[in-house]
């Protein structure tokens, strides 16, 4: 913890994670430039229908009254992105080159409503009845597997924990593994089992490397949440801030104790630094894999059934049921039983990995195979 590594890993962390939630707070508070619509004395009196118009159609306009003989010279100024110049008996419309793609369907539906309303007049019916009932109609729509609604802070909290988790699971991994060879290349260790057993030796080792892990999320976890908290981004969010914090940390601890084990127990098969990472490499593939699948994937397709099936799996469960849950797609149980399952593992990797520690930890030389050690404990 005393480190320079450990504190500028972790500064930048909470500097990134609050960094990151001012810029969404900059982003997100910046309301969409409005289109400038200019209209004619004569047509001014259509101008808050067509507003109306435009809203319902997600563009966001300001409508000035203007006088003809201003017309072009506001346009060539940019001052006004486009005059109606009529609405009775045509549509007419003056733009300084051509109409943007964004304002085009608004010019083509109120238009499509200034021919109803003239059709309605000419029937002896009232356009602004007609109106307010079409405005009013829509469609009733039933779906028989709804998705779970979702949200941009949903998704950017799926991410973060997501990538937190992976970064975090496999750096004090390769931390434990690392520390074991460390003892073993300098002779350490041979002091260090006069006193202790290899059990206990492995167990304070992955104890308090875990330790440091978890304060190192916590710091990270409690400024993301405290950002997100302070800035207001969570008024109009779904994100149960609270829950995806606690369940982050509760992967955290149950995917380090499952990893460490492992990274530990393969740590003591070699004997020096340079061959830690090809006896580890079979795990912290396994690793990426399930962090590939949830941070690409289920943030646009949270139901997806391979992610939701390996959400499930230990040495899955820690990359993919906190984005799970951080998305609202995963219900409580699912998040126990995969909890459940990845707890009932833990017993059978300390058994497992204290007897490949056992006998391969005062070993020396070359490589030693696992079924070796296994026959030496």
């Amino acid at each position: 913890m005393r480190t320079r590594s450990f504190i500028w890993t972790t500064a930048l962390f909470v500097a990134a994670v609050v960094l990151g939630g001012v810029l969404l707070d900059v982003v997100g508070g910046q309301e969409p430039d409005a289109t400038d619509v200019g209209f004619t004395t004569a047509a001014a009196p259509a101008a808050s229908a067509f507003e109306a118009t435009a809203q319902g159609m997600g563009l966001t306009v300001e409508t000035h009254e203007v006088e003809q003989a201003a017309i072009d010279q506001q346009l060539r100024d940019g001052d006004l992105d486009l005059v109606v110049t009529s609405v009775d008996p045509t549509f007419e419309v003056s733009v300084h080159d051509s109409v943007g793609p964004t304002v085009e369907p608004v010019l083509t539906a109120f238009a499509q409503q200034l021919a109803l309303a003239s059709a309605v007049t000419e029937l002896g019916g009232d356009p602004a009845d007609v109106s307010g009932q079409i405005a009013s109609a829509q469609a009733q729509v039933t779906a028989l597997e709804p998705e779970p609604e979702r949200d941009g802070a949903q998704i950017v909290a799926g991410y973060i924990a997501g990538i937190l988790l992976f970064i975090s699971l496999m750096t004090a991994g390769q931390l434990v593994a690392q520390g074991v060879v460390e003892e073993k290349s300098s002779r350490v260790v041979e002091l260090l089992l006069a006193s202790v057993r290899p059990a206990q030796l492995m167990a304070g080792k992955v104890l308090g490397i875990g330790v440091v892990g978890l304060l190192q999320v916590a710091l990270v976890v409690g400024a993301g949440a405290g950002t997100a908290t302070a800035l207001g981004l969570l008024d109009t969010s779904s994100l149960d801030i609270g829950t995806t914090a606690l369940w982050a940390l509760v992967w955290f601890v149950v995917g380090f104790a499952m990893y460490a084990l492992v990274l530990g127990a393969l740590g003591a098969l070699v004997s020096r630094q340079e061959d830690v990472g090809s006896v580890i490499g079979p795990v912290t593939t396994l690793m990426i894999i399930p962090y590939v699948l949830g941070i690409s994937i289920l943030p646009w397709d949270p139901t997806n059934q391979l992610a939701t099936w390996l959400s499930f799996v230990p040495f899955c469960s820690p990359m993919l049921m906190p984005i799970r849950v951080a998305l609202g797609a995963a219900e409580t149980w699912e998040a126990l039983l995969a909890l459940g399952l990845s707890i009932a593992v833990i017993p059978v990797l300390v058994w497992l990995a204290g007897r490949i520690y056992s006998g391969a930890i005062l070993h020396s030389g070359s490589r030693m195979k696992i079924r070796d050690a296994l026959r030496r404990a």
